[in-house]
């Protein structure tokens, strides 16, 4: 049996992903594979499931050695399990940098290309009868990746590849993308049921940026103000968070998808110094807006400086 997962903190390309490949392993190779997450899903990745009629995936809580994996929407030890080198990792799909640091037990098929999602990727390496097979379930687990880390075409990540295959997928499920994509976006932006170290960890990755590590976490949402309602308690949870996560600092940035810009909490002068030096903005207050950010992976992260 194949163990197929992506990154902790799963989102909607990580956890469908999963569910594609399992489908294409199971169904078209005649390979045994089962799809995991490595936390609970975000509420967008859980519309996405009860939407495309999918059970959400079994949590899965560690790696054997020598258990057959294969990793989806990362390659970054970081994001997965302490031992995961220990697994037999049989593939790589992703669509982000490479982190290095995973070691293999032998050759295996490693596909990182430069488009907005996992999905997407998945997509192009597909054999023509994989494709021509495919149920309108998993043609509907494709679209809804591309939507959601393209933010429906508004991302900087977003590439015509992504953009066209959208397209093709919603014709041939008689879809109407922006409804679709406004349904996924309402279901990210109920946050209501999460505490703030939830919130906080929700959508968050871990990098070291010039010798500190930082818990860089988004919030997606088309409505912005119940996020920021709650910005007192989200700056007062930051330090706890900071300390149990082993970071040095929780950037939290809420990204307003309609009006494509971010704000920056800053709950103090680090992370104020953070801002002004990442973001060529000067900071008055506790919090700052950046027009036009609205990527992790292209415009906050390659440009934070401590």
């Amino acid at each position: 049996m194949i163990k197929i997962f992506g990154h902790q903190a799963p989102d909607t390309d990580a956890t469908a992903s999963a569910l594609i490949w399992a489908w294409y392993l199971n169904e078209i190779k005649e390979k045994p594979a089962t799809a995991y997450v490595l936390g609970e899903p975000n509420t967008e990745a859980a519309f996405v499931l009860k939407r495309w009629g999918f059970e959400t995936p079994e949590i899965l809580a560690g790696v054997e050695a020598g258990e057959k994996v294969v990793i989806v929407d990362t390659n970054n030890p970081a994001e997965l399990f302490p031992n995961i080198s220990d697994a037999d990792i049989r593939q790589v799909i992703d669509h982000h940098a490479l982190a290095g640091g995973l070691t293999t037990k032998g050759p295996i098929n490693i596909t990182i290309r430069p488009v907005a999602s996992t999905a997407t990727v998945m997509m192009a390496i597909l054999p023509s009868k994989a494709v021509d097979a495919m149920p309108d379930a998993i043609k509907g687990l494709v679209l809804s990746c591309i939507l959601s880390d393209t933010l429906e075409f508004r991302s900087p990540t977003t590439t015509p590849r992504d953009v066209s295959l959208a397209h093709k997928l919603a014709k041939d499920l008689g879809l109407d993308i922006p409804a679709y994509a406004a349904e996924m976006f309402a279901a990210k932006s109920d946050i209501s049921h999460f505490n703030d170290a939830e919130l906080l960890r929700l959508d968050s990755k871990i990098f070291e940026v010039d010798g500190k590590k930082l818990r860089v976490s988004v919030l997606e949402t088309t409505a912005p103000k119940i996020v920021m309602d709650r910005k007192a308690s989200l700056m007062a949870s930051m330090e706890a968070v900071a300390a149990e996560d082993g970071v040095d600092e929780v950037l939290l940035f809420v990204v307003d998808i309609l009006s494509e810009a971010s704000t920056l909490l800053i709950p103090n002068d680090t992370v104020n110094s953070i801002a002004e030096k990442s973001f060529d903005v000067t900071v008055s207050g506790d919090t700052v807006l950046l027009v036009g950010v609205v990527s992790r992976k292209k415009q906050i992260i390659p440009n934070l400086k401590v």
